[in-house]
């Protein structure tokens, strides 16, 4: 039987080990309630509608550093990042303006086709669950390459529905940015210097069964997320992650201090003092396979879940890098 994970208003989602509930309210400017509002922690299947009243009540744990984004048609969506159970939320919702985004049109050698091609590759991943990963809007993708400075940035006013059969989710996907810089003039794989997305998702299983529980088991092994967990729980070894330090393998208590705050690991990264926008760099192995991981900051956070709050401070290349948002499972998968 297909799963839906969005749990309405007076389901006390008996089946979710949580013992506190986020409760608000959801309205218009006139005040009036919104119903059928989508109420959802980013990257997860924790979701939840309002009423009819515009009311909602959604699990609550300190434990996943997310947004809490609302959602209706026709409306801006809301992003959330401080709130409590103890504080009921009162949200008002404005009408989204028919404005068509400021771009500056660049004329370029390149092909809506090979653009999307790139954007498939570095967006959905080129595994056997990425290349089966399909989006079904397509058309909503906005493509721009400066010529200039050989990046390639792509855009949607609506957010991407993304069908994942082999993992058996739906996923809603609002991209916040696309940015792929290659280096030369070229659209060629080959010629990716860095990529770099980011965006809020709210996951829906679509179906399950013992293949697709493999096929997840599949997907996490090796993945980022697999990685941040292991390392701020000091798990390592020949079975799970291997790291290495110029080429020879390390202990990673030598690099790596942790400490726990405000429901958030601290890592402080100690600085190799490298000749590069980066402070330090390590190779990974995982199951014979060879990636890196590379700090430009001295300190980042990472989330119960695994989460990297970081982002941006953290590059992944290899192996690991492969798996994009078709090998992507929910925060809160295993937890």
């Amino acid at each position: 039987m297909k799963k839906i994970f969005t749990i309405l208003f007076f389901d006390l989602l008996c089946n979710l080990s949580f013992s506190q509930y986020l409760k608000g309210i959801v309205v218009d400017a006139s005040n009036q309630p919104l119903p059928s509002t989508s109420v959802y922690y980013d990257g997860t299947t924790l979701a939840t509608l309002t009423n009819e009243n515009g009311e909602f009540v959604l699990a609550y744990n300190s434990k996943l550093n997310r947004p809490l984004v609302i959602s209706y048609i026709g409306y801006q969506t809301v992003y959330i990042q401080q709130y409590s159970p103890d504080q009921p939320l009162i949200i008002l919702m404005e009408v989204l303006e028919n404005k068509l985004r400021e771009v500056v049109i660049r004329k370029d050698r390149f092909s809506r086709k090979e653009k999307m091609k790139i954007f498939k590759e570095r967006f959905l991943g080129i595994t056997d669950f990425g290349m089966k990963t399909v989006i079904q809007n397509e058309k909503d993708i906005e493509f721009d390459y400066d010529e200039e400075t050989f990046t390639l940035k792509a855009y949607s006013e609506k957010p991407l529905i993304i069908i994942n059969p082999s993992l058996g989710y739906k996923i809603t996907y609002e991209l916040v940015d696309f940015e792929t810089k290659f280096s030369c003039l070229s659209i060629n794989s080959h010629a990716i210097s860095q990529s770099y997305y980011a965006g809020l998702s709210q996951y829906e299983e679509t179906k399950n069964s013992s293949k697709i529980e493999k096929n997840r088991e599949k997907a996490y092994k090796g993945s980022v997320v697999n990685f941040f967990r292991n390392l701020i729980n000091g798990v390592w070894g020949k079975n799970e992650f291997q790291l290495f330090a110029k080429g020879f393998l390390t202990n990673p208590a030598d690099h790596f201090t942790l400490t726990f705050e405000n429901d958030k690991y601290k890592v402080a990264v100690k600085n190799q003092k490298l000749n590069s926008n980066y402070i330090a760099s390590f190779g990974l192995l995982y199951d014979g396979e060879k990636s890196q991981v590379m700090f430009a900051t001295e300190t980042i956070y990472i989330d119960q879940f695994g989460n990297n709050i970081s982002l941006r401070d953290v590059t992944f290349s290899g192996a690991i890098s492969t798996k994009s948002v078709g090998d992507m499972l929910p925060l809160n998968y295993g937890m």
